[in-house]
């Protein structure tokens, strides 16, 4: 029996993703990487923006149109937000809502009436991402929000906050570890909120997973910026850390903030910037910003510019805004001219390339350990590889020899401007 998966969306569907893959392969099934060869395709969908939703129907009608003998198990954020319609999609079979999705495996084979076979017989679950070329995994430790952004629906389709034991966790890493991955993402729809129901916080978390882990890289998914506490930058002495944080800042204006319900300020905003990069000289921030939320005059929208140039961003993934229905800034009055917010996502796109630059120069001539990701390409007598480094900066770089699934040494001597990657040559 051969099972397809795919996601769309955030790291937190990544995440349940792998735990799909481990769990079907203990179950004795074969993973693919071809839906048309498949027997059952799972898709996780995401609801995000009204785009996503568009891109999860449409996944669903090709899948379905490519591969109509298959069976196509969906959940996810919109399966979860739009039961009805979803489960009106043709060619889908099984719908799991969100708060089903840590049995999915299990009720998919029990409602599909799919054959299963004895875990024995397959290769550990560990590979399934290696076998992929994936050496990074997400693993999610909280679901839930209690926070109700204006503009958010995956809070609604997430449900209440949920956290996972400090336990199980070091056992999946651990397991992780062993399979040959070397770095790990732990992901939650609020990260920050972890242990909120445990009596726990997600600073214990952490000290936790590096006290009890040997894995090379431990990585952090998007948190939210009030959510840090004062003795957090700590944890950052500790350099299997990585240096690097998601911390969405959706608007430089402060009066665009109060009526996106976020809690908390340009201000407050800059100064953890400057306890991060106090922290660790080349600390990596990316962010969020909406553009043309409702009401967004040309004034706040320079705010946001202006804090952009000195803010020294890495990435920025900007979204133009888009109402969705059941949040309350879609009842918001004022919405901004789709030409508007076309020209203010241009521009946006402008100052993040020269920020992205900027980070990028500082990098030139130094030295940085990689994890070679997916399959370096053989290029004469030598190999091309690609990797991140701690600080989550794309290397594509020259070895003599095929590094494999390992952290190398890459002195970098240049900028890919096309992309916005670094260049550089494998030493020792």
């Amino acid at each position: 029996m051969r099972v397809h998966l795919q996601t769309l969306g955030c790291r937190l569907n990544e995440a349940e993703l792998e735990s799909w893959a481990r769990d079907f392969r203990a179950s004795g099934y074969e993973l693919s990487n071809d839906p048309a060869d498949a027997d059952l395709v799972v898709i996780n969908t995401c609801a995000v923006t009204q785009e996503a939703v568009k891109k999860s129907r449409k996944l669903m009608r090709r899948t379905h149109r490519e591969n109509p003998a298959a069976k196509l198990v969906m959940s996810g954020c919109y399966a979860s937000l739009d039961p009805q319609q979803a489960a009106g999609e043709l060619g889908v079979d099984l719908l799991v809502p969100n708060t089903q999705k840590e049995d999915l495996v299990e009720i998919a084979t029990r409602e599909l009436e799919l054959p299963t076979m004895p875990a024995m017989a397959m290769e550990p679950a560990e590979q399934s991402l290696l076998s992929r070329n994936r050496q990074r995994a997400f693993i999610k430790v909280q679901d839930g929000c209690r926070y109700r952004c204006t503009y958010c629906i995956v809070t609604l389709a997430r449900g209440e906050e949920k956290s996972r034991d400090a336990d199980s966790i070091v056992q999946e890493i651990d397991q992780l570890h062993h399979g040959g991955i070397q770095e790990v993402v732990l992901a939650g729809v609020h990260l920050g909120g972890y242990g909120s129901d445990l009596g726990s916080n997600l600073y214990e978390l952490v000290t936790t997973v590096l006290e009890r882990t040997e894995i090379p890289r431990i990585r952090l998914g998007s948190l939210e910026p009030w959510d840090l506490p004062g003795n957090f930058w700590g944890l950052f002495e500790n350099e299997r850390l990585m240096p690097h944080l998601h911390l969405p800042l959706q608007s430089g204006a402060d009066s665009v903030l109060r009526r996106m319900s976020r809690r908390c300020s340009a201000q407050e905003y800059n100064s953890i910037l400057e306890a991060a990069r106090k922290a660790h000289p080349s600390f990596n921030i990316t962010t969020d910003i909406i553009v043309g939320f409702p009401g967004e005059t040309a004034e706040e929208w320079q705010q946001t510019k202006d804090f952009v140039e000195q803010a020294d961003f890495a990435h920025i993934h900007i979204f133009a805004f888009s109402p969705r229905q059941g949040t309350k800034a879609a009842r918001l009055p004022d919405p901004i001219p789709r030409e508007v917010k076309r020209q203010r996502s241009e521009e946006l796109h402008q100052l993040a390339a020269n920020s992205r630059r900027k980070v990028l120069a500082d990098f030139v001539g130094n030295y940085c350990d990689v994890l070679v990701e997916g399959v370096p390409e053989k290029r004469g007598s030598r190999y091309l590889c690609s990797g991140y480094t701690p600080n989550y900066m794309k290397v594509k770089f020259y070895a003599a020899q095929n590094p494999g699934n390992r952290i190398v040494r890459v002195m970098i001597k240049n900028i890919f401007d096309n992309n916005g990657e670094l260049v550089g040559e494998a030493v020792g």
